[in-house]
């Protein structure tokens, strides 16, 4: 396992103090990055202040939802840019409302790919890939009315219009630090665009960006590099998902691709002669039906066994995600498998989520029907806060 004096104290729990690069965590209960579809066309609004300043903690860790890097990356209704202007002025509001609270907040840079449509495209083009293989009908995209659509056929970037892709994300981290974010996280996770140059499953190209390993990670660590080389490497972060099916995205062997990705960012993180902010990995329950990539079900030996080998193998912060209750985050940092564990869903109907897993408290069900909805309140800022007699209506929370 990597060096970690945090981890070699022993008797770390989910709330023990951390020490990241550049930043002192009070805790390790971090917000993962959620699309909410509440950011008015595409610019981050009043809510997005009050959502994150309630989830935020002194000396607690937030990552943003989603955030498009260029008009051409949208695949949901009304997610928030950081590629204008004007948006960079709406995130400063939002920025400011969750250092108000001691909190530090990381900006998670997006680009969906081929998990788009003409409706979200400039001028109703196809949307870009690696690739000319549209999602599968397993899968359907929200369309901005609220129904469903099928994905459609995308466009394959040409090796030549990768840069231009590049330096999006890398004028979208400056953008970012503008708006007074203290990092970004890039996203490469999900089945979305760094994703679909990754995963064997979905890259089907003949150039350097495909076939062999090496070429498959290129475009990923072009964007690393990048980003790095214009806000340093201490406020970059990478999300990978190697072992997760969601929206057709399949490899052959997530192990050794998920540990190709780890070797290249340790080659430049020795080269840089700087670790980058931490890596963050989802655990491959998240996967699509509760399966792996492979449609059978996965044990849970299996996909803690993928997560230790990459943890061992990084060089740095590891943070975890996916389907993670109190217990299994508690046992996570406690047997060195993580440094930091994300939450989603229960963050989002548990705005005092790290107060009540402190409390072992009961914790409020989420409702999966207004997670997408454009409400500024109703499923959004609307959870309850734990008061006093909370603790007394029900028993507390076996997570």
């Amino acid at each position: 396992m990597a060096e970690d004096s945090n981890s070699a104290q022993g008797g770390i729990t989910l709330f023990s103090p951390y020490k990241m690069p550049n930043f002192n965590l009070s805790h390790r209960v971090v917000l993962a990055p959620m699309t909410r579809c509440r950011a008015l066309k595409g610019v981050p609004n009043a809510a997005l202040a009050e959502y994150y300043a309630q989830r935020s903690t002194p000396g607690g860790f937030l990552i943003s939802e989603g955030t498009l890097i260029s008009p051409s990356a949208p695949g949901f209704p009304h997610v928030p840019g950081i590629y204008s202007e004007e948006q960079v002025e709406a995130w400063r509001n939002v920025v400011d409302a969750v250092h108000a609270k001691g909190a530090i907040i990381f900006c998670q840079l997006w680009h969906v790919g081929r998990a788009s449509h003409a409706v979200y495209q400039p001028g109703g083009a196809a949307p870009i890939s690696s690739t000319n293989k549209p999602i599968s009908a397993r899968w359907r995209i929200l369309m901005p009315d609220g129904s469903y659509g099928v994905y459609p056929e995308p466009q394959p970037l040409t090796t030549s219009e990768i840069p231009e892709i590049v330096q999006h994300y890398r004028q979208s981290a400056i953008n970012a630090i503008r708006a007074g974010f203290d990092g970004i996280e890039i996203h490469g996770a999900h089945g979305y665009l760094i994703d679909q140059f990754l995963k064997d499953g979905i890259n089907d190209r003949t150039d350097e960006y495909g076939g062999s390993l090496e070429n498959r990670c290129r475009f990923l660590i072009q964007v690393v590099q990048a980003v790095v080389s214009a806000i340093g490497a201490e406020r970059v972060a990478v999300r990978v998902s190697p072992a997760i099916d969601h929206l057709d995205a399949i490899d052959s062997d997530p192990l050794r691709l998920g540990l190709a990705v780890v070797e290249r960012l340790n080659n430049l993180q020795k080269r840089l002669g700087r670790k980058l902010s931490y890596l963050h990995v989802t655990q491959p329950r998240y996967t699509a039906y509760g399966q792996t990539e492979s449609g059978r079900p996965g044990s849970e030996e299996e996909e803690t066994q993928l997560m230790r080998n990459l943890r061992k193998a990084y060089q740095g912060t590891f943070m975890c995600s996916g389907g993670f209750t109190r217990k299994l985050g508690m046992e996570a940092v406690a047997q060195g498998d993580a440094d930091l564990v994300s939450y989603g869903r229960l963050f989002i109907s548990n705005p005092d989520l790290v107060l009540r897993f402190k409390l072992n408290a009961p914790l409020t069900k989420y409702n999966r029907k207004t997670f997408y909805t454009q409400d500024p309140v109703k499923g959004y800022t609307d959870y309850p806060f734990l008061n006093k007699g909370d603790m007394s209506k029900e028993p507390r929370a076996s997570l």
